[in-house]
């Protein structure tokens, strides 16, 4: 499907360990979530229509450009759903159909004093990169197609190849399945604008009410090289769902596999 009418969203802190890792933790201190291992919040990184920085369409598919300006980015290496949104009358969202996945990379840059987690994850045109082909997904539930899945990440540098992400099976997300499902729904009717968070309801009415969300759903923990090595131009990008059963954890290409390749600018 086109992606530019579609409203663009991402979870915060939905694998262990990833906001200690990228240094994020501290932004959400005060946001209180419902059990520990909970996610702290979903954000906007593209709002269609926008007037703001958030209307510029900033998903690549080959490029990675960085910031124009000297900044610390980072890979974060995800999993995207492509969801039907249905409102009831009063125009809260009632369900997301969630019909396929792929894979992300929700490049974010490590930007002191950002206010909403919005302000590190979006600076212009291929801010973003989405994985080659999207997977149906048979159903969002324990004894679908994901289960199979892995996601893992690279960066070549210099010729040499480096793990970025750790490898990680889907069903390692701290919310997965019905749980995220309807903890999204929630957030997206309910979330309120506090500390690094936004309210989400409120950009849906700006947006006028996509029928359609694009929505990363995490980042796995960084591999050492990823942790301590920012993005610089000429490295590329690799990100990788693979299926367990069928697949290697590698470059080379196959049907069940979901391959994310940008060069970096």
């Amino acid at each position: 499907m086109p992606l530019d009418n579609t409203i663009g969203l991402g979870v915060a802190g939905n694998f262990a360990h990833h906001l200690e890792q990228a240094g994020e933790l501290k932004d959400f201190e005060n946001v209180m979530t419902e059990e520990p291992d909970a996610p702290k919040g979903i954000f906007p990184f593209y709002l269609p229509g926008h007037e703001s920085f958030l209307g510029v369409y900033c998903i690549g598919e080959d490029r990675l450009e960085l910031p124009s300006y000297e900044a610390n980015a980072q890979v974060e290496p995800e999993i995207a759903l492509r969801c039907e949104i249905v409102y009831d009358a009063q125009m809260q969202v009632e369900d997301l159909k969630i019909e396929a996945f792929t894979t992300f990379n929700d490049c974010t840059i490590r930007k002191e004093g950002a206010k909403k987690i919005s302000e590190k994850k979006s600076w212009g045109p291929n801010s973003k990169g989405i994985g080659d082909k999207w997977i149906e997904i048979d159903r969002f539930a324990e004894g679908g197609v994901m289960d199979a899945y892995h996601l893992c990440s690279y960066l070549k540098r210099d010729g040499k190849l480096h793990p970025y992400g750790v490898d990680a099976p889907l069903l390692g997300y701290s919310y997965f399945y019905e749980k995220l499902k309807a903890w999204l729904i929630e957030k997206m009717n309910r979330q309120e604008d506090f500390g690094p968070l936004e309210d989400i309801s409120s950009h849906l009415k700006a947006c006028g009410y996509p029928k359609e969300a694009l929505i990363s759903i995490g980042a796995t923990a960084y591999a050492e090289f990823g942790e301590k090595h920012y993005l610089q131009s000429g490295d590329e990008v690799y990100v990788i769902a693979y299926h367990k059963l069928k697949d290697a954890p590698d470059l080379l290409p196959s049907k069940s596999k979901i391959i994310l390749h940008q060069k970096v600018i």
